[in-house]
């Protein structure tokens, strides 16, 4: 991952592209790229939950309803390890999908859309 760690009103977040975001946040123009998460096996686009939650639910991973009702969880028994992802599908961006490239090694992708 590159880019510029961000600390701002007690929240951390990447910003991939510096020069491309506003003070507020915004992107600036077209320079950015949007990312994508990849399932590399099927070399499909995930482009909605449902079709994350068939792919994790595959490899072990199960929904979990114990926490903040803005997050979609989930968790698998053989770990430690949480996928915590925003609620609204719209707000899924690369940081997200890096977590699960982490927790999923050999499985996702992010690329440039």
């Amino acid at each position: 991952m590159s880019g510029v760690w961000v600390f701002e009103k007690g929240v951390i977040r990447l910003i991939e592209n510096p020069q491309a975001e506003s003070s507020d946040g915004r992107s600036r123009g077209n320079s950015s790229r949007r990312k994508v998460l990849v399932h590399l096996p099927s070399g499909e686009v995930v482009s909605s939950y449902s079709s994350l939650e068939e792919i994790l639910k595959g490899l072990g991973w199960e929904r979990y309803y114990g926490g903040d009702p803005d997050l979609f969880q989930f968790h698998k028994h053989s770990s430690i390890d949480l996928i915590s992802l925003p609620r609204d599908f719209s707000k899924f961006n690369s940081v997200y999908m890096y977590d699960i490239v982490i927790k999923n090694p050999n499985v996702f992708h992010v690329r440039d859309m």
